[in-house]
Order: C-alpha cells, then sequence, then structure tokens
C-alpha cells in the first residue's frame, strides 16, 4: 500500500457484512448492516449487530446467525478474525499491518487528512447569524456564528462546494426603531426634551451613533419635541402603536434626511458586525440584502407566482398564504392591509432566489425560537413549486452564561446584554468557538466562563490544545527534521496503547463525514477530546524518545499524526493549534 491511498475501512467491513447477510438471508434485503466503533478495545475495530436486526425476520437465535454471518464474510486482506459477543454482536479485528499503515498515510497527507477523497457536485449553501443590524452581536448570536462557521468547514471537508451566507435584515420595522432611537437620542444630545421610549433601542451604541450623528451636523437633523410626539399615544397599553407613530412622524418631519439617519444606522451596526465576526474567524462569501429583494421586484414576482397558482387568499383586506395545506398550523399573511408586505413575503422570495441561484442543498442556521416558522417557508417553497426537501434547518439553541455559578442575564433592547466582543476579550476565541460546539446545535448551553479561563485538564479546549503542544514539545527535544518520518517502519508500534491511538486516528475521516451528514460539528469537538485522552495516557505511560532507532522514530511518527489530527481538527472548529502553552 502506497502512502498516498488508505482504504475506507468503515465502508469496506460495512460491505462484508453485507454481503454476509445476502448469504445467510438473501430475502432480507431490507435489514442494512450497521457498523460502528466498540467503546472499548477488547471488543475488536469494529461491531455489527447486523445479527440481531435478523433475528426477528428469521425466527432464530441470534448467536447462531452471527455464526453463520461470521463463516459467510468475504476473504478479506484487512480483517484478522471475527468473534461474537453478547447477545449476537460481531466483533471485528482488523490486522495490525493495516492499523498501522495509517500512520505513514495522515503524514503523507498533513492538512489534507480527513478531506473527502472525491468532490461532491453538489452545490451547498449555508446562512447563519444573520442577526439583525440592530446592535451589537451578543453571546446568542456568538453561538450561531461559532455553529455555522464549524459547519460549513464540516461541509468542506466532506467535499461539498459550500457557500457561507449573511442574510441582511435591512428592511422592516425593526431598522426604523434604530433610526428612531437614533435620532431621538440625537435630539436629547441637542438639548431638545424628548422623552426616550422604553421599547425603543436603549444600548449605549446608540448614543455613540446619535453623537458621530451629532459631529456630523449638530443642527440639521433638529426638530421640536411637539411635532417629534404629534399624534402619538402616550398610555402604557398603546407602547408599540406609539412607537409607531413616532417612526411615522420622523419619517415626515425629516424628509429625505430620514433614509440619511437610516443609513448611519444601519452602516454603523453592519460595519461592526463585520468586524466582530473577522475576528471571531468568521467570515462570509456573500452578505445579502433583505432591501434587495423588494428594489429588485423578487418579492412581488413570488408573490405573484403563489397567486397563479391558486395558493392565496384575501381575507379582512390582507392577502394570505394557504399555509395550512402544506402542514403549517395556520395560514400566514404576505401583504397588509396597507399594501405592505410582510416578513414572511421577502422570506419566501429570499429562499426561492436561494434555489434559483443554483444550490442544491439550503442549510438555514435558525435560533430554536423559530422552530414553527420551518413548515411555512417549506410549504411556500412547495407552493412555489419547487422541492423543500432542498432547504435544511439547523435550529440553535440559546448559550447561557455563567460566572461565578451565577447565570448572567441579557437582553437586547434594554441594553442589558453581554457582547460577543466583551465574551472573546474575557475567554478568548479559542475557548469561546470550541465552547459554542461542545453540545449539539439544538441543546441548551450552558457556558461556564470560569471554566473555559482556566488551565486545566477540565477545561476541553486546553485538555486538546494542550496534547498538541505536548508534541511539539517532544518534536524539539527530539530536534531531527519531522518531514523524514514520511518514510518511517510503523511495524515497531506494537503495544496496546498504540494500538488504541492507531484505532482513534483512522476514525477521524469518518467523524468527518458523520458530523457532515448530521449537520453536526460537535462529533468534531468529542472526537479531540477523546484524541487528546488517548495521547495524554499514552505520553504519560510511554517513552517515546527511547535509545532503540527503529522504535523511536515509529513513536515520534506516531505523534506526529497525532499532531496532524488535532491540528486538522481544531482548524475545522476555528481554533488555533498552539505549539507552546
Amino acid at each position: 500500500m502506497t502512502t498516498d491511498a488508505f482504504p475506507d475501512l468503515h465502508a469496506h467491513i460495512a460491505g462484508l457484512m453485507d454481503a454476509a447477510r445476502a448469504v445467510v438471508a438473501p430475502l432480507e434485503t431490507g435489514v442494512v448492516a450497521v457498523v460502528e466503533r466498540p467503546k472499548q478495545a477488547q471488543h475488536g475495530d469494529y461491531a455489527c449487530n447486523v445479527a440481531m436486526q435478523l433475528a426477528k425476520p428469521l425466527k432464530r437465535n441470534p448467536r447462531e446467525i452471527a455464526t453463520a454471518l461470521i463463516a459467510a464474510i468475504p476473504p478479506s486482506p484487512y480483517i484478522d478474525k471475527a468473534e461474537i459477543a453478547g447477545a449476537g454482536f460481531i466483533n471485528l479485528f482488523l490486522k495490525p499491518a493495516i492499523k498501522r499503515a495509517i500512520v505513514p498515510y495522515i503524514l503523507a497527507r498533513g492538512t489534507h487528512f480527513g478531506d473527502a477523497a472525491v468532490k461532491s457536485t453538489a452545490k451547498v449553501q449555508v446562512e447563519f447569524v444573520s442577526a439583525n443590524p440592530t446592535g451589537p452581536l451578543h453571546v446568542g448570536h456568538g453561538r450561531g456564528a461559532a455553529f455555522g462557521a464549524s459547519l460549513a468547514n464540516v461541509l468542506t471537508a466532506a467535499g461539498f462546494d459550500v457557500q457561507r451566507e449573511y442574510y441582511v435584515n435591512d428592511a422592516g420595522r425593526q431598522m426604523d426603531i434604530l433610526a428612531l432611537s437614533t435620532w431621538l437620542r440625537y435630539l436629547q444630545l441637542s438639548n431638545v426634551e424628548v422623552a426616550f421610549p422604553p421599547n425603543a433601542y436603549q444600548g449605549d451604541y446608540v448614543k455613540a451613533m446619535a453623537q458621530a450623528l451629532r459631529l456630523q451636523d449638530s443642527k440639521r437633523y433638529l426638530r421640536e419635541a411637539g411635532e417629534v410626539y404629534a399624534s402619538a399615544p402616550d398610555t402604557v397599553t398603546d407602547a408599540e402603536l406609539r412607537l409607531d407613530q413616532l417612526i411615522i412622524n420622523a419619517k415626515f418631519l425629516l424628509g429625505a434626511d430620514y433614509a440619511v439617519i437610516h443609513a448611519h444606522a444601519l452602516r454603523t451596526q453592519l460595519d461592526g458586525c463585520r468586524e466582530e465576526l473577522a475576528a471571531f474567524g468568521v467570515s462570509f462569501d456573500c452578505w445579502y440584502s433583505e432591501q434587495s429583494l423588494y428594489a429588485s421586484g423578487k418579492i412581488e414576482r413570488a408573490i405573484a407566482r403563489l397567486q397563479s397558482g391558486g395558493h392565496l387568499f384575501v381575507k379582512d383586506g390582507a392577502t394570505w398564504f394557504r399555509s395550512t395545506a402544506f402542514g403549517d398550523e395556520k395560514d400566514r399573511v404576505v401583504c397588509r392591509e396597507n399594501g405592505q408586505f410582510t416578513y414572511f413575503a421577502s422570506d419566501i422570495a429570499y429562499h426561492l432566489d436561494k434555489i434559483e441561484r443554483g444550490f442544491t442543498r439550503v442549510i438555514d442556521v435558525w435560533g430554536a425560537d423559530h422552530h414553527g416558522y420551518i413548515p411555512r417557508v417549506k410549504g411556500a417553497l412547495a407552493a412555489l413549486g419547487t422541492n423543500p426537501g432542498q432547504l435544511e434547518v439547523a435550529l440553535v439553541q440559546f448559550a447561557v452564561l455563567y460566572r461565578g455559578g451565577a447565570k448572567v442575564s441579557m437582553s437586547t433592547r434594554s441594553g442589558e446584554f453581554v457582547t460577543l466582543r466583551e465574551l472573546r476579550t474575557e475567554v478568548g476565541n479559542d475557548a469561546a468557538r470550541f465552547f459554542y460546539v461542545l453540545r449539539k446545535s439544538d441543546q441548551h448551553l450552558d457556558f461556564d466562563l470560569d471554566l473555559a479561563k482556566s488551565q486545566s485538564n477540565d477545561n476541553p479546549v486546553y485538555y486538546v490544545q494542550y496534547a498538541h503542544a505536548r508534541v511539539c514539545s517532544m518534536l524539539a527535544q527530539w530536534g531531527g527534521d519531522a518531514t523524514s518520518l514520511r518514510t518511517t517502519d510503523p511495524s515497531p508500534l506494537t503495544a496496546e496503547s498504540e494500538s488504541v491511538l492507531l484505532s482513534r486516528l483512522s476514525e477521524y475521516p469518518v467523524v468527518i463525514e458523520n458530523a457532515a451528514r448530521e449537520l453536526s460539528p460537535h462529533l468534531v469537538a468529542f472526537y479531540l477530546r477523546e484524541l487528546a485522552a488517548d495521547f495524554h495516557s499514552y505520553y504519560n505511560g510511554t517513552r517515546l524518545l527511547v535509545p532503540e532507532e527503529p522504535l523511536k522514530h515509529a513513536r515520534i511518527a506516531l505523534a506526529v499524526a497525532v499532531r496532524h489530527v488535532l491540528r486538522n481538527g481544531l482548524a475545522v472548529l476555528g481554533v488555533s493549534a498552539p505549539e507552546k502553552m
């Protein structure tokens, strides 16, 4: 075997077991041979439960079926033996030579180990973060950013052509509230006595935007307080109506200058968002403007297409999409009585545009509170004549911060929130990126700030990075040329701890494949912790720099292979691999 090729052992063994199933139970074509890695090394390198799956349809004892399956396994150059365990599991053991061959293969592949050998023709778009540009990114946005970026990296490693997109909500009421908030703070700074609405945006960043606006022109946007609050209801029960009236007044009083203030607020927040994400190691190929959907007429065309298909109806002066016909709990308004399109209408046009741009798969990363939005968007795509299965939605639960054992509260409009920048400053990018993907995205995440800052084995990112740094330290002590290890003979690696490491290293490509299929980058984080644990155990119990040259070089080569995989996996998660700690 050459160092530029390595068999897909998982697929190979699954094929062997399926061939054996075809001999023992030729009629049971619906039974799939599931092959997994056992948790304990003594149970082999792979385990298969197909005998137990066949027990019911064949009405036979699973251990008896397992015996027949083992006898029917085709000859393989990689399998050493197969054994029956428990109720009927089949444990398969690889030949030591093929396990050791992973080391020179990893050294030859380097940064590309784990990447799919065959590239997919599927063009995939991952849209994530897409936070309203109405304030600084907070820790909740941070989890979506870390997850989306890691997911895009996983899909790229799995061979997909991936485009990363941020949908900019630069149209609609929230941006109007931000523009109004900025203007009212401008008036206050100019000594105009206006009461600031409690349901407007309260943060200090709004005052900063107002101050910048005042420095540009201290008098241009001045208006009398009476004009600002004309016709605005003043009761607590009408707080939102009051806000809407203030927006109407601002647009009337400022005329064309309202667009200037709106653009100033949007540009300031969007620039800050770009800079913050870039500093977090998150980049996008496309920043897609919601406003462009209006300007290009794409919303009107999408709604007209739904109308021509008979999927709209008028009720109470508004135009509704018959969403219940596609599994939604109720029908949805796409155009209000006043003729304005809803957010849902722009979302319909946006997702249609994604499909028309040629993406085979469209993956949206949404907050978990948007779960109910999935059937209506998929329903709209179906009504438009596209395949709703092209849209996949990954839900991300909120991240809850804890400091000193106490929960840290946050809110957006009130301005009482922990920004992503504050989190990065406190714990660092690496800890933030790793901790964010330590749980499946749709599970709640408790983010322990104290743990993330600690330099201990309890801190998972420190534990993984320290394994990488240990290899680098050992290489410095050795003083040899790491590139020369590519031709090292790995046959001296016969210890049980080395066998465990070899098995773990060979799992990495399968982990990437599974993470891509399940949209679950947390699988990579889990794997890295397990690899680091295996290496720390090996390092603590084994002398690597022994006098015997063949054994020394083999062990150094194994350690370097570990370093490659740790570095590759950390890169997928957007985490650095330090050489010293």
